[in-house]
C-alpha cells in the first residue's frame, strides 16, 4: 500500500518534544507545507520564544532564530528591516504574546512590520508550569487560580485576534483552530494567505490558532479537544476580523 503523503521538506526528522494530544505538531507541519507549496524554505526565518516553541528551531529545515521571553516580534522586525527579501515569522504562545510580549506585538502590529505572527493559543501557560494566562476562561483552573479565573480580580480572557484589529495599521487578522479535520483545512488556508501578503510585501499578517493542551488542562486528548469547542471556541470565535488587501483589491476592480 503506497503512501498518501509525504512529510514536508521543511520539516525535520526530529521527534518533537510535545505532549501527547498537544496540536503544536499539527501547526508546526501546516507552516511546512505552505512553505513546501510557496517555494521559499531557502529564504524563510522563523523566531520563537520561550514557552512550548522553544525548540522550534529542531523541528524544520530552514533559519530560525531564538528570541527572549515575548521578544519575538522585536526580533522579527530587526531581520525584516535588515533583510526585507527574507519572509520571517513568529511562532508564539499565548503566555508569551498575550502577556510579557503584549507592547512588543501590538506596536509592531501597529507599526505595519512586514512580517507573519503565528499565534498559539491554548488559554494557559505551558512549558513554564501551567499557570493562568491572559487568555485563561473564566473560572479555568490552573496552577495559579486554584479555584478558576476569577474574573472580578483579574478581568475577562483577552482576545488578541479582536485586539489588534482594532487598529489601524495591520492588514491581515484571523482567528483559526486545528482541533478537527474540517478546521485544519481552513487554518492552512489562513496561514498560507499570511504567507503570501507578507511575500507581496502588503502588510502586517496575523494567524491565531486556538490549540489544546491536555497536560496543563489535566484532561485526556480527547476531552481537551471537546473542551476546546465547548468552552473556547464560543469566547474566541473563528473568523477573519481584517483583511485589508483583499478588500482594496475588491474595491479597485
Amino acid at each position: 500500500m503506497g503512501k498518501t503523503f509525504l512529510k514536508p521538506n521543511s520539516l525535520s526528522d526530529n521527534h518533537t518534544h510535545y505532549c501527547p494530544g498537544c496540536t503544536h505538531g499539527v501547526i508546526h507541519r501546516l507552516i511546512a507545507e505552505v512553505i513546501d507549496e510557496l517555494k521559499i524554505r531557502k529564504n524563510t526565518v522563523g523566531v520563537a520564544p520561550v514557552g512550548c516553541a522553544v525548540l522550534a528551531y529542531n523541528y524544520f529545515n530552514f533559519d530560525f532564530q531564538e528570541a527572549a521571553h515575548g521578544r519575538a516580534p522585536a526580533m522579527a522586525t530587526g531581520i525584516k528591516r535588515v533583510r526585507p527579501d527574507l519572509n520571517v515569522f513568529t511562532y508564539q504562545g499565548d503566555g508569551d504574546l498575550a502577556s510579557i510580549g503584549m507592547s512588543e506585538i501590538i506596536h509592531s502590529a501597529n507599526r505595519g512590520e512586514k512580517f507573519t505572527t503565528i499565534f498559539v493559543n491554548n488559554a494557559v501557560y505551558g512549558m513554564t508550569g501551567g499557570q493562568m494566562a491572559p487568555t485563561t476562561m473564566p473560572n479555568q483552573k490552573t496552577t495559579t487560580s486554584p479555584f478558576g479565573r476569577d474574573v472580578k480580580d483579574v478581568g475577562m480572557p483577552i482576545k488578541m485576534a479582536n485586539l489588534l484589529a482594532a487598529l489601524q495599521t495591520p492588514g491581515y487578522i484571523e482567528r483559526t483552530t486545528v482541533l478537527k479535520p474540517k478546521y485544519i483545512v481552513k487554518a492552512k488556508k489562513a496561514i498560507k494567505k499570511a504567507f503570501i501578503y507578507q511575500m507581496e510585501k502588503k502588510c502586517f499578517s496575523f494567524v491565531e490558532v486556538v490549540s489544546t493542551c491536555p497536560t496543563n488542562w489535566g484532561m485526556t486528548p480527547q476531552d481537551s479537544i471537546k473542551w476546546a469547542e465547548d468552552t473556547l471556541l464560543p469566547y474566541y470565535e473563528l473568523g477573519v476580523f481584517k483583511d485589508t488587501p483583499k478588500m482594496e483589491e475588491k474595491n479597485a476592480k
